[in-house]
């Protein structure tokens, strides 16, 4: 037995060599583990993204995209830059200049749809309009994009709705503003069309009053639906985009619901539903307002500022 005795480890303290070499071998296999583990989660999230169809599917004729415009494709209001336009080429005086500044304010510090101040933007415009040509407006409207509103449409909107241009489907804008405005911006945008309020003319020339109501809420989603039965779209094939929780009824309409820079209802209620958001502001405060609000009332305030002292010196 003696002569095995080289086989039984004898009982001796750990050294510090030996306690360092330990530590190594046990992070080690640590570190090893969780490669494995990080590798086999990689592995798994690639399997499930090929499970996961295409999304806009190419060639499906049967689907199409619907956004929103306000703060959706487009920051701010599109009615307070037409009117900012239109005060421009003497439409209106500098009260009514700031009654739109007032109302672009809310709208910016807000980050949601007031239906009275929205209501009084609308009375607004058509007592702007009343008695102009259609045509004259049309024409307008695209110097007033140009102007005001081409620098800013959400980049990353934009590159939402071209995926689904790309694949072969319609894109609409769905607006609570004027029709004329609204496919303005979609013809500028390359987009199919437009959804929006639609002003009475008589002859070609405006009478201050709406046919119907405003495009607004569940109205839009009357319009998408209707649209859908006329195009022979399916709608759970369809997306729509919108930042406001007034636009759940539309949407609630569509497969794909997107919540795109969205107000504090409809982000509660895009991630009880499991839709998908996307932000595209920055910043903690335009997180919640859509735009830096410091930026946002700066804005008005010196342009109103600059509206004022152009009207004192033509007097």
């Amino acid at each position: 037995m003696a002569a095995l005795g080289w086989l039984t480890p004898r009982r001796r303290s750990a050294t510090a060599r030996s306690v360092l070499a330990g530590e190594a071998s046990a992070e080690a296999a640590r570190k090893s583990s969780q490669e494995a583990q990080e590798a086999a989660q990689v592995a798994q999230a690639a399997q499930t993204a090929e499970q996961e169809p295409e999304f806009p599917v190419i060639g499906d004729d049967r689907a199409a995209a619907f956004f929103d415009l306000d703060n959706t494709v487009m920051q701010g209001a599109a009615l307070f830059h037409f009117g900012r336009g239109l005060y421009k080429r003497k439409f209106f005086e500098t009260r009514d200049l700031a009654r739109f500044a007032w109302q672009q304010a809310w709208f910016r510090l807000a980050g949601v749809e007031d239906p009275e101040h929205m209501q009084e933007a609308r009375d607004s415009a058509l007592s702007i309009v009343k008695g102009h040509r259609v045509a004259e407006l049309e024409t307008i409207g695209e110097e007033i994009y140009d102007e005001y509103m081409a620098d800013r449409i959400w980049p990353g909107t934009r590159a939402l709705a071209q995926a689904h241009l790309d694949a072969g489907q319609k894109v609409w804008l769905v607006t609570a503003a004027p029709v004329e405005i609204a496919q303005v911006i979609a013809r500028r945008l390359g987009l199919t069309g437009a959804l929006g309020t639609v002003a009475e003319s008589v002859d070609g020339v405006y009478t201050g009053k709406l046919v119907g109501e405003p495009l607004h809420g569940p109205a839009k989603a009357e319009a998408v639906r209707a649209l859908a039965a006329a195009e022979g779209l399916d709608l759970s094939r369809c997306a729509a985009y919108s930042d406001s929780h007034n636009d759940i009824p539309m949407l609630s309409l569509v497969g794909h619901p997107y919540a795109i820079n969205p107000d504090t209802k409809l982000r509660k209620h895009a991630r009880e539903k499991d839709w998908r958001l996307r932000d595209y502001r920055t910043g903690r405060k335009a997180a919640k307002v859509g735009i830096p609000a410091a930026a946002g009332v700066g804005a008005v305030a010196g342009g109103t500022a600059a509206a004022i002292a152009l009207s004192r010196r033509r007097r």
